[in-house]
């Protein structure tokens, strides 16, 4: 039996945020198993805690969807440096350092845990063709989107830029043409309903792999590629509050800080069952 939680990550409220599975002590699970496990939570992802090869990292982290592993992915980074935390571990130094397929993630403790957004692995313009199944699939014209462009830090995002969040929250994604697009959509809240809110812009993030399709409740590497996409060219501000999940039924916060050439992703993790797994 290896300990096990479920950590609620970009909600301070339960039941809003993105749930998370962590399995720590995970050296000695196998990839199947780890595949298994993941298939079997059927949540967006699933992480395992493992001792680090990279003697500058504190632990090292394999997460898994249920149709594969990916090499970052930004709630999982928070959700599992809370638990590492939590049953713990201790940093060598003023920051956690995670060790994940992507290299090391730094992720700070103050002000909450966030991590630091890893360098694109792809930038720029959306190819003609490509730019048009996107459109397609979310159901929107060309002259609705104000910007489109890669934002690929391992997951694969495409970002697009609406405008208002409005524009978000009514857009009705046409489920067979994404077939192979992962896409996240923002907009921005006036100043009333920002204040009202809490939030700054509205996300949402669509991916499909083929055989399922389905809306993230709250994407902490969606975020930090929209962030350091915008802030970049001036279309956002250097820190603001992002509300993803509400169509679906969440309301998960997150926090954007740029601090010189770093964006920072911020969100609450709470543990809300722990527990033991027999894998």
């Amino acid at each position: 039996m290896l300990p096990f939680r479920q950590v609620d990550v970009f909600s301070a409220t339960p039941w809003l945020g993105n749930p998370l599975a962590v399995v720590h002590d995970a050296d000695d699970v196998s990839d199947e198993e780890m595949a298994r496990f993941a298939r079997w939570t059927n949540l967006s992802e699933t992480t395992f805690l493992c001792a680090p090869t990279d003697d500058r990292a504190d632990y090292r982290v394999r997460i898994w969807t249920t149709g594969g592993e990916l090499p970052f992915a930004g709630h999982p980074t928070i959700g599992s440096a809370h638990a590492w935390l939590e049953a713990g571990g201790v940093p060598r130094g003023d920051v956690v350092v995670q060790e994940c397929g992507a290299g090391l993630v730094d992720v700070r403790r103050s002000p909450g845990l966030g991590f630091a957004a890893p360098a694109l692995r792809r930038s720029g313009p959306v190819e003609a063709d490509l730019r048009s199944r996107v459109l397609t699939a979310l159901g929107v014209d060309e002259p609705a989107v104000r910007n489109m462009a890669w934002i690929d830090n391992g997951p694969g995002w495409i970002g697009v830029d609406l405008g208002s969040a409005d524009a978000v929250v009514d857009v009705v994604p046409d489920v067979a043409a994404f077939t192979d697009l992962k896409v996240t959509v923002l907009g921005r809240w006036d100043a009333g309903r920002a204040a009202d809110l809490g939030a700054d812009i509205e996300v949402r993030a669509f991916y499909a792999d083929g055989r399922d399709f389905g809306e993230d409740p709250v994407t902490g590497s969606a975020n930090a590629g929209l962030a350091q996409w915008l802030i970049g060219t001036g279309a956002l501000p250097p820190s603001y509050t992002s509300r993803q999940g509400s169509v679906i039924g969440r309301e998960g916060r997150v926090r954007i800080v740029s601090e010189g050439d770093e964006v920072w992703v911020h969100g609450d993790a709470v543990t809300r069952i722990l527990g033991e797994v027999d894998l």
